[in-house]
């Protein structure tokens, strides 16, 4: 396969707009309704204050969250996701689903991967 200059590949945009350890984990946290900072931090682990602003900068940049900023004492910040950004759904869904496939499957399940292929 040749990835074009021109025009970039699609998995390697899609790539662009959600790769790495954290944004597909942050979508799926605001999904299942962790939408505040601190709830998100908590739903995942490992995560650190910097990492998690960085990518949610990322993620409200590339249009794919929205970020409300509501006038309280002390101030509260919502994250939503935005239409581009639900989009990608399907594909965190499918994610979830084949992870929790693959986890409850037999180590010696020989099927297993051939399964898999027609997925």
């Amino acid at each position: 396969m040749e990835i074009s200059e021109k025009r970039p590949d699609p998995v390697v945009h899609c790539q662009s707009l959600v790769g790495g350890k954290w944004k597909l984990l942050i979508l799926y946290v605001i999904k299942s309704g962790s939408n505040r900072f601190g709830a998100m931090q908590r739903e995942i682990p490992g995560i650190t204050k910097q990492m998690l602003t960085q990518q949610l900068r990322e993620l409200e940049a590339d249009g794919l969250l929205d970020r409300k900023i509501f006038a309280e004492i002390p101030p509260r910040v919502e994250y939503t996701m935005t239409k581009r950004g639900r989009s990608l759904l399907p594909i965190v869904d499918a994610m979830k689903t084949w992870g929790e496939w693959d986890l409850a499957a037999d180590d010696n399940d020989k099927d297993r991967y051939q399964l898999a292929m027609n997925f």
